[in-house]
């Protein structure tokens, strides 16, 4: 090997770490995995924190969940952090918190560790530093000390003749001497790997059978950076093989480079895994979701009240790999029924006007679950404080028996549970200011209506069931001359609720309990 280049090896190689930890680092893999990699199935989710999760990331993540717990395999998260310039403050602690939040964790990740790590790739440079050397001492890469000027200019020149930008390859055919002379004037070039020879035909487990012949399209891709990260290409080759990876689960975007891949794969002696490439998820109207959308994070729907099942559901929902669709499935159910083979090339749908309907089937499966109804409770009864607070008259509102009562009376009718501190249902928290002329608008019974609903409370033994109230109130209506049945509820619903629409009085009575009911009843006859 020629000095100049000996000399620039051991500076990429060793820029602080020694050979002993990076010896350790690259013998995790053989360690922690076994002799036979393939036996144990092992996938990834791997954002860049240039972002907070949005449902396009977590589609991909559930899908690699899935098919890992389907397979008593392995998740892992590893976040591709190599541009430096375009990381968000706090975005790699939300991937993962929101990974938590959805019921999705990984096994192996940042911030619970695992026997691959680190898993922050920021921190896996001499990695990538460890394979350039390999790929520059055999041949198949090259270093390129093209300046960031020279390739704009390439840039603009095709645009101009309207053809596709790509490097035109001038480092590759550098001497031994020109090398030498172009290193001691520029000591960090990067390096390219050589797109020479026939791409490798591969068989998608979603697409089939592919191959893309990348030489003949685009020049040789920088595969380290002149500051010593690498590219995402050269980056997630190196971190697939050490890590055990056996299966790619990603999206069909990354598709047209499996083939680059492939032949980093081959030029470094390693097998690669198995690749699936996942459809893309759209809107509704086949465009693209688009982090602009501020309603598409993760976070969003967490601070709205959408429970995780409900996420999970419609983004499964919509897209395929199950015998059919349905809504309403769980977790479980849908690590029971996945089958990677059933997933489609055709793009998933994604309407977001119908998580609303998803959402309710979800909370009323929690509010069936007593320990689930438990936490509800206490969910709705801090939401409750929040939305009323020094305005309740009467904290026995917040009393658990009350609020539970609340929640499963109107389970089936709200989409979340927020919906139960929206000002149509402020009623069952805050006491309505009702004057007896709204009430008089309705009908002169006032006083009647009023004593006769009073009296019926006040009947010995009388059972407030729905049922119950609902024929007791239809008799004391019949009882009423020149008034009709719906008056005569319009007219308890204002004085209960102070509201026009509603729940069935009776249930608003039931809800309430006869204490407050009576409360507000007499409150009209004293007005």
């Amino acid at each position: 090997m020629p000095p100049h280049m000996a000399v620039f090896l051991k500076r990429l190689l060793h820029p602080g770490r020694s050979p002993a930890a990076l010896g350790r680092l690259m013998g995790r893999r053989e360690a922690s995995l076994g002799t036979d990699p393939g036996a144990a199935v092992r996938v990834r989710f791997a954002p860049s924190p240039t972002g907070f999760l949005h449902l396009g990331g977590l589609r991909t993540a559930l899908y690699n969940y899935i098919f890992a717990k389907k397979h008593q395999g392995s998740f892992i998260l590893r976040l591709e952090d190599t541009d430096q310039t375009r990381l968000v403050p706090g975005a790699a602690e939300n991937i993962e918190d929101m990974l938590e939040w959805a019921g999705v964790p990984p096994d192996e990740s940042p911030r619970r560790g695992g026997p691959a790590g680190p898993y922050l790739q920021s921190q896996r440079l001499a990695l990538y530093a460890q394979a350039a050397e390999a790929l520059l001492k055999s041949g198949a890469a090259y270093l390129c000390f093209c300046s960031p000027q020279r390739l704009e200019l390439l840039k603009k020149e095709a645009l101009r003749n309207r053809q596709t930008p790509r490097y035109d390859n001038r480092c590759r055919s550098l001497s031994q001497a020109q090398v030498a002379q172009k290193l001691a004037t520029d000591p960090k070039p990067a390096i390219r790997f050589r797109l020479d020879g026939e791409a490798p035909a591969f068989q998608d487990l979603v697409y089939g059978w592919n191959r893309h012949e990348v030489a003949s399209v685009e020049g040789d891709p920088v595969i380290l950076k002149s500051d010593g990260f690498p590219t995402y290409h050269l980056a997630s080759v190196v971190d697939d093989h050490h890590m055990g990876i056996s299966h790619v689960l990603r999206g069909s975007e990354w598709l047209v480079s499996t083939s680059k891949h492939l032949l980093l794969y081959q030029a470094l002696g390693w097998q690669p895994p198995h690749f699936a490439h996942l459809p893309l998820l759209l809107n509704k109207d086949g465009s693209k979701l688009s982090k602009r959308q501020g309603d598409i994070f993760l976070e969003h729907f967490a601070a709205t009240g959408f429970l995780p099942d409900a996420l999970l559901d419609i983004i499964t929902n919509c897209g395929s790999g199950f015998a059919e669709n349905q809504m309403g499935r769980t977790l479980p159910e849908l690590i029971a029924q996945f089958d990677l083979s059933r997933v489609t090339c055709h793009s998933a749908l994604l309407d977001l006007e119908k998580l609303p309907e998803f959402n309710r089937l979800h909370l009323r499966r929690l509010v069936g679950d007593e320990t689930q109804r438990c936490q509800l409770v206490g969910q709705l009864q801090a939401l409750v404080e929040e939305a009323f607070g020094n305005q309740l008259q009467d904290r026995e509102v917040l009393d658990p028996a009350y609020v539970e009562r609340i929640i499963l009376l109107r389970q089936g009718h709200i989409c979340r549970l927020q919906d139960l501190v929206s000002p149509a249902y402020s009623y069952l928290w805050t006491r309505p200011a009702v004057g007896r002329a709204q009430l008089g608008a309705i009908s002169e019974k006032v006083d009647i209506i009023a004593k006769r609903v009073l009296g019926l409370l006040e009947g010995p033994g009388t059972n407030l069931t729905q049922d119950v109230l609902n024929g007791e109130l239809k008799k004391l209506s019949d009882g009423l001359e020149g008034i009709k049945h719906s008056n005569v509820m319009k007219l308890l619903r204002v004085a209960l609720s102070g509201q026009q629409q509603g729940p069935p009085v009776a249930e608003m009575m039931v809800s309430l309990g006869p204490k407050e009911v009576r409360e507000r009843i007499q409150k009209v006859l004293c007005s």
